[in-house]
């Protein structure tokens, strides 16, 4: 069953989402006709609402709300893991919402966490997302915010990332050494900032090592099954195509694995494929996918750190902590490769 929320009743209502918070928060200034019929329609779609724990002398005190595009994606679980090992010790409890990488739906939990009366909020951008005044109304109202693994830049606040520029490059040296020639980059969606920065980190390499960078080999694609399949067929398909491929994500280097099988390539000796993110999965399919590690856990307690400094300290030094990263060679590339 699909979790209520306030944009639902505002939609049904045609009233504006903060005026079912107040609602629903008891607020003076709400008219009690309002008041009756936001509570109304509330009960009548089975509305529940994280303000117990408000009622429970929370507010203000000790709630998070962190926000990712997926919780499916191991890398997300195990930053949410790191934030709760250390805000638990502080006594304090999240709140884990999914954007589903829309940019809509992102400014509404960010609503509802204001609402909620959260005391700071750790976030990963979804990929829909290119305009950040829901992120500047936390600022406004003093919420302390933290961005981790995907960030922004128009807004200045604690960053925790890894340097993708640079381990794409390092990354694409690693293709360079076991001998491909002719090396594309399979990125995801083209307005994501950590996406262009593993882009630009794949053609400082090829510059570096004196290779053409060919327009048609930087391919960009959406994060549903048919996005990403289309795009490695883009690929794989065309006449002269590549011996070597960093990917945005693992899921979008297993899309182009299965892409090359259907188009009869075989990995790694037709075709060498690096993922990112070190998934569980990739040790399981075969051949085993070569993969750049990211230090999941630590990044969530890194941004909970931040998020607590914030809450404690409110002058405007704001940190962007880089953690560093790894790339982790398994069977997709092939060292001995001449």
């Amino acid at each position: 069953m699909t979790k209520v929320t306030l944009k639902d009743i505002a939609d049904k209502l045609n009233i504006s989402i903060s005026t079912v918070s107040r609602a629903l928060d008891d607020n003076p200034n709400i008219s009690v006709r309002t008041h009756e019929k936001v509570w109304n329609a509330a009960r009548a779609m089975g509305y529940v609402s994280d303000t117990h724990f408000a009622k429970d002398g929370l507010k203000q005190s000790n709630l998070i709300g962190v926000i990712v595009p997926k919780l499916s994606y191991h890398l997300y679980a195990m930053v949410i893991s790191g934030i709760e090992n250390i805000l638990e010790q502080r006594g304090m409890h999240i709140l884990i919402c999914q954007s589903n990488e829309s940019f809509e739906r992102e400014k509404t939990l960010i609503e509802e966490l204001i609402a909620v009366g959260v005391n700071g909020v750790i976030v990963s951008i979804a990929s829909e997302t290119k305009e950040f005044g829901h992120f500047e109304k936390l600022k406004s109202r003093n919420i302390p915010l933290v961005f981790f693994n995907r960030e922004c830049n128009a807004i200045r606040t604690d960053k925790v990332v890894i340097d993708n520029r640079k381990v794409a490059h390092e990354a694409v040296n690693h293709l360079i050494a076991i001998g491909c020639e002719n090396i594309a980059y399979l990125g995801g969606p083209e307005s994501l900032q950590i996406n262009l920065e593993r882009a630009q980190g794949y053609k400082d390499a090829l510059e570096e090592n004196s290779i053409p960078i060919k327009e048609e080999n930087v391919v960009f694609s959406k994060f549903d099954k048919e996005s990403m399949l289309s795009a490695a067929r883009k690929l794989l398909y065309a006449p002269n195509y590549p011996d070597g491929i960093l990917t945005f994500s693992d899921q979008i280097a297993i899309n182009l694995m299965v892409a090359a099988k259907e188009r009869g390539i075989a990995i790694p000796e037709k075709l060498s494929v690096i993922g990112f993110n070190n998934e569980p999965v990739g040790e399981l399919i075969e051949p085993s996918l070569t993969s750049i590690d990211q230090p999941a856990y630590q990044m969530g307690q890194e941004a909970a750190e931040l998020l607590l400094k914030q809450m404690e300290n409110e002058n405007e030094s704001f940190e962007k902590r880089i953690l560093k990263s790894f790339l982790v060679v398994r069977k997709s590339t092939n060292r001995n490769r001449t």
